[in-house]
């Protein structure tokens, strides 16, 4: 009934999303009707005229892109993966192209590929494609029990590594993975079962009738956040910024034959492969090549959205936009030597896919207009844009509604117009010579792999790269002054539309700048919020309790009381999911309460034998990082949110012990020595209130101070206390002297626990009703005050 009910809503939000893009193209065609016929800026000179013409370019060819992409995504088709037999699953060869990555990044792929799942494992076959002939991947390979493969040369770059490796394998199908990514378990059951179906099919059909499926392009996802969601604290709030490509656009290029082969995470025909020659080796970006003359043989690609993957996302901006410049200098360039406008191979639907492709490296250009046409106005005096206040609300308000709102439905809100120009904004000064060169045919000959290592401390570090955004911060800063001028002057609100394109502009830059400002990275490995059962082991009791998250490096767990567990000693813990089980040595770090419960922080000291498994655990999954967009309240909320994270210092805590609040009322005793009969007697002193307990020291409110004291807990403990000092709260700090005596053994400690336990959530509660009651009263205060002024008033 559940399923049945998200499969209605689906379909009421599918036919939301046709509806608000249908009346996008409306808006849409009115817009540009009335921008081409009544807003540039004749007579006003040459400058005016040239802006203006370039602005409505842009403008035109942006939305012919989106047009493109909203078209597919109005009307995507599933394909639901189908059952075939098991006996007929075929051989795989798995290429893990390689040439400057480190031994244990290669090692986390390597073994996330052995663990993959198949009806006969031996027809699975990997290789470590090495294209930099180095004796440590060798090694690695030995090691692991898989193929390796090397070449004198490094022609051809990846393209000549990989149909190196085509030469030395024979498997019908090939898996090219990059050197991060990590598959899942299930990756090859979720894919292969498309190119079976497909040969099921085929039997008897005459050659022309056939289905040939060339390849299946599933998503790169991330297991780290990328730049924009880590530089921008936003890897809470916002997905991957290449989500909406690899989840949206290339699911729904399908219906065109159009899915862009993006090298990685990528099932492939070997008959394919054969009828194109191989790997194409003439561009940088071999893969979107690679992929168009797949198409243009007439195979079929298929595009899906289920992660079945995840890798490292680039680590530093100059990597970055290193990365970006290769994508955008390869994909102009093989558009060029593909000829796609004029190949009688592709359908007019994959020539306008392309276009939008090719089209999209562009950007630079666009974001650039974009910023300084108002700038242009409100700075310098230059008409761009003729128009009135009305006119705007009419025909460019609707338009730019509808495209945000079908936008962000037909994306399944991966995606939003206010992200898509930070985005672009970010990148555009850094991609405009190189977009500029490889336009006129000036081509880049080689290119570095993308550092994958680990996330990089630029904080501070790249003032040079501030510099264009600051020029252009100041700019639209002068332009905002003298558009409030004018409309005080004039007394006419006129100017309002370039002061809210200026505003929009300046938060973008805004944002850009704290993006390049980066960010300081406190963690050593990216941790993964996971529920897993788990056992904490220390000598003296076997603890059950449940993982909050993990990381290559350390463990957290949750257990239901505060128990003790010694910060300098090691620890055994137990991890089990439902396919694997990791045993490891651990040391406690840190330990906090969370609400009733108890976060028990750990290093993780020793794998034992489990690495392999443990792994497995990190990175057998859907990466945690956001699906969708979380929250999206706002420009201002943004620059809040960066301010004061940018403005706070990180608060370290060290506490290694549970602090347990009490709050609660004891019989204290005064340990008197009898000199006579040689041993010690309890003198009573009355009630005292133990307010907070770690096992090895706690707070007494008392007005006397005492050397020794000791507390009875219950008839069966007692906890002796020494004084070391007096706390700034006035509370007094001993030193419990018999830590030891009550923590091992099992039956004591079990029950001081469940009395600490008890009377920690007593406290809580009352707590949090003196909390309630407060604020209830501030309530009533400010009521009371605000009834009197209105007395007075």
């Amino acid at each position: 009934m559940k399923k049945r009910g998200n499969i209605f809503l689906n379909g009421i939000s599918v036919w939301k999303g046709k509806i608000w893009f249908f009346l996008n193209m409306i808006c849409t065609v009115l817009y540009l009707v009335w921008r081409v016929f009544f807003t540039i800026p004749f007579g006003y000179g040459t400058v005016s005229v040239v802006a203006g013409i370039l602005l409505l370019v842009v403008e035109v060819l942006g939305m012919a892109e989106a047009l493109v992409h909203y078209a597919n995504m109005s009307s995507v088709k599933g394909y639901p993966l189908p059952e075939v037999p098991e006996e007929l699953y075929p051989d795989v060869d798995v290429f893990i192209a390689t040439y400057s990555e480190d031994c244990e990044l290669l090692y986390k792929t390597i073994n996330g590929c052995k663990y993959m799942e198949y009806p006969d494992k031996s027809k699975v076959h990997i290789y470590l494609c090495d294209d930099n002939r180095r004796p440590e991947m060798r090694e690695l390979a030995a090691k692991m029990g898989v193929n390796y493969l090397d070449r004198p040369d490094n022609k051809g770059a990846k393209a000549g590594n990989l149909n190196h490796a085509l030469e030395h394998s024979n498997s019908p199908y090939i898996l090219t993975l990059d050197a991060d990514m990590i598959p899942k378990s299930d990756f090859l059951m979720k894919t292969i079962p498309y190119f079976v179906d497909c040969e099921i099919r085929n039997k008897g059909r005459k050659e022309e009738d056939k289905i040939k499926l060339g390849f299946l392009q599933s998503p790169q996802c991330f297991y780290n956040p990328d730049l924009f969601q880590f530089n921008l604290f936003s890897e809470d709030r916002i997905p991957n910024e290449q989500d909406y490509f690899y989840k949206d656009i290339q699911v729904a290029r399908t219906k065109s034959n159009s899915v862009i082969y993006g090298g990685s995470n990528t099932i492939l025909s070997r008959e394919a492969l054969e009828d194109i020659g191989g790997f194409y080796t003439e561009a940088i970006t071999e893969d979107f090549a690679t992929g168009i003359l797949i198409q243009k043989k007439g195979y079929v690609s298929l595009g899906i959205g289920e992660p079945l993957a995840s890798g490292m996302s680039a680590t530093d901006l100059q990597s970055l936009i290193q990365q970006r410049v290769r994508w955008a200098r390869g994909v102009i360039a093989t558009g060029r030597k593909m000829h796609i406008y004029t190949s009688n191979d592709l359908s007019f639907a994959q020539k306008m896919n392309y276009w939008a492709s090719i089209w999209y490296w562009y950007a630079p250009f666009k974001r650039l207009i974009y910023i300084m046409s108002p700038i242009l106005y409100a700075t310098f005096g230059f008409m761009v844009f003729k128009c009135t206040l009305p006119q705007v609300l009419l025909f460019w308000l609707p338009m730019y509604v509808t495209s945000n709102i079908s936008l962000r439905m037909l994306s399944q809100n991966i995606r939003t117009t206010k992200w898509t120009s930070i985005y672009e904004t970010t990148l555009f000064p850094f991609m405009l010579l190189p977009v500029l060169l490889e336009s006129f045919g000036v081509s880049l000959k080689k290119f570095k792999v993308t550092d994958k290592s680990a996330q990089q401390n630029q904080k501070g570090k790249n003032v040079i790269y501030t510099i264009p955004f600051l020029i252009l911060i100041i700019l639209s800063v002068i332009g905002i002054i003298n558009c409030i001028r004018i409309m005080f002057d004039s007394g006419s609100f006129g100017p309002i539309v370039v002061l809210f394109w200026l505003v929009n502009n300046l938060f973008l830059l805004v944002m850009s700048l704290f993006f390049v400002d980066g960010r300081v990275p406190y963690r050593k490995s990216e941790r993964v919020a996971v529920k897993m059962k788990s056992e904490i082991d220390n000598g003296v009791l076997k603890l059950e309790g449940v993982t909050r998250d993990i990381s290559e490096t350390g463990i957290s767990i949750i257990l239901s009381k505060p128990y003790y567990l010694e910060a300098e000693s090691q620890v055994d813990v137990t991890l089990r999911s439902e396919k694997y089980v990791a045993r490891l040595k651990a040391q406690i770090v840190f330990v906090s309460q969370q609400g009733e419960n108890w976060n028990y922080s750990m290093k993780i000291l020793d794998y034992t034998d489990s690495y392999n498994e443990y792994l497995q655990m990190l990175y057998d999954r859907i990466p945690i990082l956001p699906q969708e967009i979380k929250k999206d309240s706002g420009s201002f909320e943004d620059l809040k949110l960066n301010t004061k994270k940018r403005l706070n210092s990180p608060f370290y805590q060290k506490r290694q012990y549970p602090r347990i609040l009490l709050d609660v009322m004891v019989d204290g005793c005064l340990p008197v020595k009898d000199e006579e009969k040689e041993n010690t007697k309890m003198q009573q002193i009355g009630k005292v209130r133990l307010h907070d307990f770690n096992y090895c020291y706690v707070s007494i409110e008392s007005e006397k101070q005492y050397r020794n004291l000791v507390l009875r807990i219950t008839k069966n403990i007692t906890i002796h206390c020494k004084y070391e000092t007096k706390l700034g709260t006035g509370q007094k700090l001993y030193r419990v002297t018999n830590c030891d005596e009550l923590v091992s053994d099992a039956k004591l400690t079990e029950q001081l626990v469940e009395w600490l336990t008890r009377v920690n959530r007593d406290a809580g509660n009352r707590q949090k009703q003196h909390e309630k009651i407060r604020v209830m009263e501030a309530k009533a205060e400010k009521k009371k005050k605000e009834f009197n002024e209105g007395d007075l008033v």
